[in-house]
């Protein structure tokens, strides 16, 4: 009995802890705690493998969080320097300084996905865009025993990421995406156009494709004027519906009208003979008559 109570125990420990923590979503305030709690399941996972120089690696992220995709890759400071690096979608240029430059360090390449760049990104004061791609996330670390952040700047080569694996957008024309870099103060930086999904950036950070967006008032006023061409078509359409009705109907009660004309002067000619008198039609008779028959009994007086 004993036996069979630990057991039953243990197998409820183990569930309990392959269970993702659902209150996770729930203490996520803003982009930046989202940032700081992947980061503690970046170090986690580095922690707990070993990593090669330059090889790319994948973070396992709770069930609540698997929407983000995360991947990391370490680096020696001077390396990165001459020879950049590659993280999928992300591409650092040769010539890229890290500050402050440490021995070893951590670059994350995130990407957000629908969802979540929704959540925490769609509140920037994006006055006249609209975000049209998941937000990518670059960010660097130090990968010793104090993980503090580092900062990413590009040299004469700029950092590129191609958002056209993890987007939507598809081309159009006359509307060309833009690049947009989200920082801390809630106002994204639009930096140009990206051709073919491709943005330029010049260090770490957050971005993510925008197009424009016309403004409420112009959209209210073209909606108002849809309406009133339609309500327009639609009325003379049925104007013209109801006014081909009206001729199907007298044409209908004319032929009705003369096909009751027909019979009745029909009727009549049958009932009494007509015959064309000079240019006039008139009723005739027959052309026997009655005989008249003499009584019996009946003799002429003798003179």
């Amino acid at each position: 009995m004993e036996h069979s109570l630990f057991l039953l125990m243990l197998l409820t420990v183990v569930l309990i802890s392959d269970q993702p923590d659902r209150g996770l979503s729930e203490e996520i305030k803003s982009a930046h705690s989202l940032d700081l709690l992947i980061k503690d399941y970046t170090f986690k996972s580095y922690s707990n493998h070993y990593f090669r120089t330059a090889e790319l690696q994948t973070v396992k992220l709770p069930g609540n969080l698997s929407d983000i995709r995360v991947d990391i890759a370490r680096y020696r400071c001077g390396s990165l320097r001459r020879y950049g690096a590659r993280l999928r979608e992300v591409r650092i240029g040769v010539g890229v300084t890290v500050q402050p430059c440490v021995e070893r360090v951590l670059v994350v390449r995130q990407v957000l996905g629908f969802n979540w760049s929704s959540l925490f990104y769609s509140n920037y004061d994006l006055s006249g865009y609209q975000i049209v791609s998941p937000v990518l996330g670059l960010l660097a670390y130090n990968a010793g025993k104090d993980p503090f952040q580092l900062g990413l700047h590009a040299g004469e080569n700029p950092i590129t990421i191609n958002f056209s694996s993890v987007s939507r957008v598809k081309q159009k024309p006359g509307i060309v995406p833009l690049c947009a870099s989200f920082g801390r103060n809630r106002e994204p930086t639009i930096t140009g156009a990206a051709e073919s999904n491709l943005c330029k950036v010049t260090g770490h950070g957050h971005f993510g494709l925008v197009t424009e967006q016309p403004p409420v008032q112009m959209t209210r006023r073209a909606s108002r004027w849809k309406v009133a061409v339609g309500s327009s078509i639609g009325a003379a359409l049925g104007a013209f519906l109801l006014s081909l009705l009206m001729v199907a109907l007298l044409v209908k009660a004319k032929k009705k009208s003369r096909r009751v004309e027909m019979e009745r002067r029909a009727y009549e000619e049958e009932a009494l003979q007509v015959s064309m008198v000079g240019h006039v039609r008139a009723p005739t008779a027959a052309g026997t008559r009655t005989m008249p028959i003499i009584e019996h009994g009946y003799s002429a007086p003798y003179r």
